[in-house]
């Protein structure tokens, strides 16, 4: 499986949207809706039969500053301008 995003591609945080709120997803709501561009991205390998998922590492500006967030693969979308 290779990765959906690619380092320096513009991409939008879009938060998955369950019943219950995890502390992944807290953590990530501040940022929902912000365009980034993705500085980096590591895979994981979850042994026999689990496959491999990606995480990506985000610049967003936030205000006058820039913050490097991580998100999962499915909080992510291609951001068309």
């Amino acid at each position: 499986m290779t990765p959906k995003y690619q380092v320096g591609q513009k991409v939008s945080i879009t938060p998955v949207m369950s019943r219950s709120l995890s502390p992944r997803d807290a953590a990530l709501e501040p940022y929902a809706g912000s365009v980034g561009k993705v500085s980096n991205f590591y895979w994981v390998n979850m042994g026999t039969g689990g496959g491999n998922f990606y995480l990506y590492t985000v610049l967003v500006k936030s205000g006058a500053d820039e913050k490097e967030i991580v998100a999962h693969e499915d909080e992510l979308t291609v951001c068309i301008e």
